[in-house]
């Protein structure tokens, strides 16, 4: 690490930041000393560690309490079914497994890297990068909090066995003492499911007139990166065909643990016409009243094709003959006269994101799944019984709230909604069953990918459907991730800009673009085919005194979107933005992009000298390989973050 130059600047920032006296924005009045960031790690982004002794049979390697269990390879290779006895939970009431537990790790280093070593550290880093460059930029040790959790389970669990939203509370209280002024949430993937369900709870904990007070002293802006704001289609694939996300297990293996998890319904896709009622009226107008919250939809799911999705989520072949007759062996088939099967071809059915969430899929293959799944956890239930009983237990009967539901914007002052698009998503599959019993009986037939706007199948047909304007983050469709445009009011201002660093001749800028509910944003702009951009849309007149913006990042992948550069600079700038006094515009400016830190520079070698010669000079130090390493900041360089104010 360059110290010299980068103490020099970022001293100079926090000597600017510490003078100041009021922010800018909102009613947030304090300085950069004050603030505090609270990270929400998304799914199977926080160590689990076991709780108990086990010992593996066949392997030198046991399970002691506090050995790392989520995740660690080294045991995941030479100990598997002990590993998934750590790793499972009872599918239908979330405990443990008889023989083992794990709990979720605490602090920062549950969320840095998954499996710390040489090699495995690099590969399972998660949050690593991110702490790395607060650290970079003089954030004190005590002002970033990690939050992790376990994401195995339902939200209601969450809250009954580790009191986990009680805890939440008490760290935006804990970080309003020691700091001194209210906290940034950084949610990632399922981690916004998780606050969004805080927030709900929040409701019912506190005082009506008490709440919005409450979010405002302590919570100043919420970072939503890659939220699932309908839902994901992948879950669906984890759900009946497995998703090994690079583990050396098989797919079947992997259907069998996701499925065990709570969490796992918590992902689903749903319809944007669907709701539940609301369960903080009822719980002052009508406390008596108890039972399933009423899950209904309004007219335009009937008259919109897909429940407003770009495609039916699932295209199935249900076979004529029920339980494992419908899966005969090979050799049975050899021996079936196929004059007399006529009358038994296998239907297919199709359901819409409306058919997941309300249980009509699941309720539709119990009578096709095998309905005598032979493990000590399934206690003979078929898997779509299951399913159904976990839909009903734990989410439409969910005590606080139905999390199945579309989000309206969170009442907190600043909300930034992040994420990734124009990569290859997946958005609907073609399921046919495979001959062999649970959990290998269904398989991939083809799959359903938005990109560029079309709709594609693997098979390379083209597929007819409502496909959006550019296409997800590789995980999550566009359709839900770009929910959250509609928490922008009727009048949008639009920036686009390079993600690199830029001096300002290629940002386009739209002002006061009409929006109407419920319809997307298409910018009028251009795009060069070689660039990767950011385009923004902010809005901080629709709600007096408060502020929303959307940012689209072109190729930024799901699951590495945390640990962009670009995205990290840009959270960086508008933190610096809102707690200086000096600042006069309602967001960062995007006018130009310069280098902030000394891996920023580099060496131009059309011109032969480094890069941004106004920021960046040639300054060798020893250890340096090649040109663009002695390409650092200038000491005068800390001048140019007084240019995004």
């Amino acid at each position: 690490m360059r110290e010299p130059t980068r103490l020099f600047l970022f001293a100079s920032a926090a000597v600017l930041l510490l003078c100041s006296s009021d922010g800018a924005g909102g009613d947030f009045t304090g300085d950069y000393s004050k603030l505090s960031g609270i990270i929400i790690p998304g799914f199977a982004s926080t160590q689990l560690r076991a709780w108990s002794i086990l010992d593996c049979p066949y392997s030198p390697l046991d399970f002691n309490p506090l050995d790392l269990v989520w995740l660690d390879t080294t045991k995941l290779l030479s100990a598997v079914n002990c590993w998934l006895k750590c790793m499972m939970l009872d599918p239908y009431n979330q405990t443990d497994h008889p023989q083992c537990k794990s709990r979720p790790d605490s602090g920062l280093s549950a969320i840095t890297e998954l499996d710390p070593g040489y090699i495995t550290g690099p590969l399972s880093s998660v949050w690593k990068e991110w702490i790395k460059w607060c650290i970079e930029f003089g954030i004190e040790a005590n002002a970033i909090i990690a939050v992790p959790y376990d994401w195995r389970l339902s939200p209601s669990m969450l809250e009954e066995r580790d009191l986990y939203f009680h805890k939440l509370k008490l760290t935006f209280e804990t970080a309003l003492k020691l700091r001194g002024g209210p906290s940034l949430v950084f949610a990632h993937s399922l981690g916004n499911n998780v606050f969004q369900y805080f927030l709900e709870w929040l409701k019912l904990e506190i005082a009506p007139k008490h709440y919005n007070q409450w979010l405002d002293e302590h919570i100043h802006a919420y970072f939503a990166v890659g939220a699932p704001l309908l839902g994901a289609t992948e879950t669906v694939k984890a759900a009946l065909s497995g998703l090994t996300f690079g583990l050396p297990i098989s797919e079947g293996t992997a259907r069998l643990l996701f499925n065990s998890f709570g969490s796992s319904l918590w992902m689903m896709p749903f319809s944007k016409y669907c709701r539940a009622e609301n369960v903080y009226s009822k719980h002052f107008s009508w406390g008596s009243r108890r039972g399933h919250h009423t899950y209904h939809c309004d007219q335009q799911e009937s008259r919109s094709n897909f429940s407003g999705w770009p495609t039916n989520i699932i295209n199935i072949e249900i076979p004529s003959a029920h339980g494992f007759d419908a899966y005969p062996s090979i050799t049975e088939i050899a021996e079936t006269n196929f004059t007399n099967m006529e009358c038994g071809l296998p239907t297919q059915l199709s359901f819409s994101a409306r058919e997941m969430s309300d249980g009509t899929f699941f309720k539709a293959i119990e009578d096709y799944d095998p309905d005598s799944i032979d493990d000590t956890f399934f206690c003979h239930l078929s898997y779509g019984t299951l399913i159904n009983a976990a839909y009903f237990r734990s989410y439409h009967g969910d005590p606080v709230f139905n999390p199945l539901t579309p989000w309206e914007r969170p009442p907190i002052t600043n909300v930034f909604c992040i994420y990734g698009i124009d990569s290859k998503t997946e958005v609907g599959y073609y399921f046919a069953p495979s001959g062999k019993p649970y959990p290998d009986n269904w398989i991939i037939t083809d799959v359903i990918y938005e990109i560029e706007g079309t709709l594609t199948s693997r098979s390379g047909n083209v597929v007819e459907g409502n496909p959006g304007a550019t296409s997800g983050d590789e995980t999550v469709p566009y359709h839900s991730l770009s929910w959250c445009k509609n928490w922008l009011g009727p009048k949008v201002n639009i920036t686009r800009a390079p993600q690199a660093e830029h001096d300002g001749s290629d940002v386009q800028m739209e002002l006061n673009i009409e929006h109407i509910h419920d319809v997307d944003i298409i910018p009028n702009m251009t795009k060069s085919p070689r660039t990767k951009y950011v385009t923004y849309y902010e809005d901080s007149v629709s709600i007096p005194g408060k502020r929303t913006a959307v940012w689209e990042l072109d190729k930024a992948n799901h699951r590495n979107i945390v640990r962009s550069p670009v995205l990290m600079r840009e959270l960086w700038l508008q933190m610096w933005h809102d707690v200086h006094p000096n600042a006069t515009s309602t967001f960062v400016t995007k006018a130009k992009r310069g280098p902030l830190r000394d891996e920023d520079c580099y060496w131009d070698y059309g011109k032969a000298r480094c890069a941004w010669a106004e920021y960046c000079e040639y300054r060798y130090l020893f250890g340096d390989v090649h040109l663009g390493q002695s390409c650092r900041l200038k000491n005068s360089s800390a001048k140019m973050l007084l240019d995004y104010l």
